[in-house]
């Protein structure tokens, strides 16, 4: 069952300021799920140099703000290193747990495709840590289609995890 609507999230590009809201968000799913293969909890620092990372390389780090508040974030990073890939990227969302299934992910993956595409990208790749419904659903919601699927590639909370690939051409 759908979740009651929320404000509709202001979208913004990601600071240094943010890090500590962002990584309290993401180690919920590095402590308690399979959705990312990191293990141990990351600093506020850590995640700081990161995000540093992604707007070195003049890649969009969004921000979608409810009511003052961090709700979730998406950012793009260089889906390869060598150069025939330049066009390409690996895209990344993640949310606060009570803004699942309420559009926050959808706002945010919308305004990074646009931002992907001034940036000229052509097509992008978002990795998905099997099962996960809800990931799947709005990677295609969003135009995106499934290209691969690694078995048993992780091993976390004692158990073998899949990943799946989705791609779309911008």
């Amino acid at each position: 069952m759908p979740r009651p609507a929320m404000p509709a999230p202001l979208i913004r590009d990601a600071v240094a300021a943010d890090a500590p809201e962002l990584v309290a968000i993401y180690n919920h799913f590095v402590q308690h799920t399979i959705v990312t293969f990191e293990e141990a909890p990351v600093s506020a620092e850590e995640f700081a140099r990161r995000m540093d990372s992604v707007s070195g390389a003049a890649l969009p780090y969004l921000v979608a703000e409810v009511e003052g508040v961090a709700a979730g974030y998406a950012y793009a990073s260089r889906w390869k290193e060598r150069s025939a890939y330049r066009y390409s990227v690996e895209s990344t969302v993640y949310l606060a747990p009570d803004s699942a299934g309420r559009g926050v992910g959808t706002a945010l993956y919308r305004a990074l495709f646009v931002r992907l595409t001034a940036w000229g990208a052509h097509a992008v790749m978002g990795g998905v840590s099997l099962p996960n419904e809800a990931s799947v659903a709005l990677h295609e919601k969003l135009g995106m289609r499934k290209v691969a699927h690694f078995e048993a590639v992780g091993f976390k909370f004692g158990q073998w995890v899949d990943v799946g690939y989705w791609q779309r051409v911008l």
